[in-house]
């Protein structure tokens, strides 16, 4: 069965100008990719838990506020390496500069025994939705168009 996770395209708009909020990951593998690594903020669910309450849990887990606003469910895409991830919009506003993110632990460097903590998201940021078209993973690029078609801003 495949991966699943929930998440949350939020936006607003800037002086006429649609923008979508992203999470960069944090840790060492992600460290120097820019484009094509931003990502909603999200995490996986299990069996039996509710969608639309991880996609809540997990962006304040990822950036240390919890969601306001009215949630619209997006179509469920599937990213590249098969996890199905299930998201809704939200018209908000949130000061990507203060987000605080929860941590987790890996080996690093390799081999070398030791254990260090990472934050989960390193940096968050506004982005138009032609930009965030470039700095999104590939496969969250129909959660744009979706949010886009949601909200009439033509093609």
């Amino acid at each position: 069965m495949a991966k699943t996770s929930a998440g949350v395209l939020l936006y607003r708009r800037t002086g006429g100008l649609l923008e979508v909020f992203l999470v960069h990951p944090g840790g060492p593998f992600w460290a120097k990719k820019e484009e094509g690594a931003w990502s909603i903020p999200k995490g996986e669910f299990a069996e039996g838990e509710d969608p639309v309450e991880v996609a809540k849990r997990e962006f304040a887990e990822e950036t240390g506020f919890p969601l306001k606003g009215t949630l619209e469910r997006l179509e469920p895409i599937k990213q590249a390496a098969g996890k199905i991830v299930y998201a809704w919009a939200a018209e908000g506003e949130i000061d990507a500069s203060a987000i605080h993110s929860n941590t987790f632990s890996m080996r690093w460097p390799p081999h070398s025994g030791k254990t260090q903590e990472f934050p989960e998201v390193d940096r968050a940021s506004w982005f138009a939705l032609d930009t965030a078209r470039r700095k999104i993973l590939k496969s969250q690029i129909p959660l744009l168009a979706q949010l886009r078609e949601k909200l009439g801003e033509g093609a």
